[in-house]
């Protein structure tokens, strides 16, 4: 009992035998990721590239994050750098601000015992240990390389290296007990194999379908934030591919099932359209939005709400008023989704209704909206999957390219403009007799806001 103790809390002896070292000499296009190496070494601290980066780095790809593992605890860390902070409940971790750049440096992790929960999920593991100890608790093969900057070698405890030449994706340790004890680990695996077009190994994959459930327990921003890297990893139509390893993903999280379902929609579908356009963008180094992906995405939640409160004899722009609202909450709070996001998606989706106004003032005024283009496109979207807006979506791009006197008489009202807005005047009889009128409600839009992403 107290040899095993002391094999949690010592450093664990180092097997050299099992250590492989490969010269490389990194292009770390990073200058807060140099400075903050080069600070922690001058301060008398080992410290090394981790992860990914060195991952990428040896594939020819251009690192997104840098992120640094050191000897250094959080507080020694925020000593030495005036603009960081601690960051982390379950294992604290130091974010270092350099310039426009954040940099995440990690403390190394021991393998010291950890608290769990009766599913096996980690809840506590504030242990700091050596750089072998570390190596044992990262997730996958690929992801368990040190680069050092000062010997421009790569530190291989797993035969990592080699396992990136046969683009394999592979636990480190039981896969079963790893996905028990962060459930976040197969969605990351399945976007590591759909971005670098690797193979999942048949050890690592085998589980995933027993494990998929405890997806549910998991925080609903942590999801979000793990399903928007899959959205946007510039391969996503690849990770959707990876999905089907997952079984049965119902009461999960609503993104996933909608992505879920769109491997099994044809590829011209309003979701999978959009994706393979989002996946061009990223590749050509564009810029692209989450709302209007998200838009894209869960537009047949609102649309269904949209057609039933139009049954139920509201006009288009109340009704989608009446829908939006009722996702709201759900959108809010359920899903995990931020305000910022969900008012994007909010205005686009606002203003379909909007477009179905094509009489007096409104049209124009509609052009001079913030957020007109980006509803424009989605618009335009919808209709190369949906007859339904095909039509309104023709009539507005007639009208862009109207010249003005144009412009005027197609928003005159004639019986070719069928769609009569709440501009359009009906004449009332005279009446003889007073009769008080109930009074009338509109939807009032004036506190909808119209922020830019």
């Amino acid at each position: 009992m107290i040899k095993k103790w002391l094999g949690n809390i010592l450093p664990q002896k180092r097997n050299d035998k099992t250590v492989q070292y490969h010269p490389f000499i990194a292009n770390i296009d990073s200058f807060a990721a140099e400075q903050v190496l080069q600070r922690l070494h001058q301060a008398g601290f080992n410290a090394y590239l981790v992860g990914g980066a060195v991952r990428d780095l040896l594939l020819g790809i251009e690192p997104k994050d840098f992120d640094i593992v050191t000897n250094a605890t959080p507080q020694q860390i925020c000593h030495i750098f005036r603009r960081s902070r601690i960051v982390g409940r379950r294992f604290p971790i130091a974010h270092v601000m350099i310039g426009p750049e954040t940099i995440e440096v990690t403390t190394f992790r021991s393998g010291g015992k950890v608290r769990q929960n009766k599913d096996g999920r980690i809840m506590h593991d504030n242990h700091y240990g050596t750089i072998d100890q570390d190596a044992m608790r990262r997730d996958f093969t690929c992801n368990a390389l040190y680069y050092d900057v000062q010997r421009q070698q790569i530190i291989d405890y797993h035969n990592s290296v080699a396992d990136i030449k046969a683009r394999k994706i592979e636990m480190i340790g039981d896969p079963l007990s790893r996905y028990q004890e962060d459930p976040v680990r197969i969605l990351r695996a399945i976007r590591l194999a759909g971005k670098l077009g690797f193979e999942i190994d048949e050890a690592t994959a085998a589980p995933i379908a027993s494990c998929t459930a405890l997806l549910s327990k998991e925080p609903v921003s942590r999801l979000f934030d793990e399903l928007l890297k899959i959205l946007f990893s510039g391969h996503a139509q690849s990770c959707l591919k990876q999905l089907t390893l997952l079984g049965e993903v119902d009461n999960i999280h609503p993104l996933l099932d909608v992505m879920y379902q769109a491997t099994k929609l044809p590829h011209f579908h309003l979701i999978n359209h959009t994706l393979a356009q989002t996946d061009k963008r990223i590749k050509e180094g564009k810029s692209v939005s989450i709302g209007f992906i998200l838009a894209t995405l869960l537009w047949h939640e609102v649309d269904e709400r949209w057609l039933a409160a139009q049954q139920s004899g509201q006009s288009p722009t109340a009704a989608m008023h009446t829908a939006i609202t009722q996702l709201k909450e759900n959108l809010d709070h359920n899903w995990g989704i931020t305000h910022r996001h969900s008012a994007t998606m909010r205005e686009i989706w606002l203003l379909q209704a909007q477009f179905l106004h094509r009489i007096g003032k409104r049209p124009h005024r509609l052009m001079t909206h913030p957020r007109f283009r980006a509803a424009y496109d989605f618009l335009l979207l919808l209709a190369t999957n949906n007859e339904r807006f095909a039509k309104t979506a023709q009539w507005w791009k007639n009208f862009q390219a109207a010249e003005s006197e144009q412009r005027w008489q197609m928003t005159q009202p004639t019986q070719n403009n069928t769609y009569k807005n709440s501009s359009t005047k009906k004449k009332r009889r005279p009446s003889h007799k007073k009769i008080k009128e109930k009074p009338t409600h509109h939807l009032d839009l004036s506190n909808v806001s119209f922020d830019d992403e």
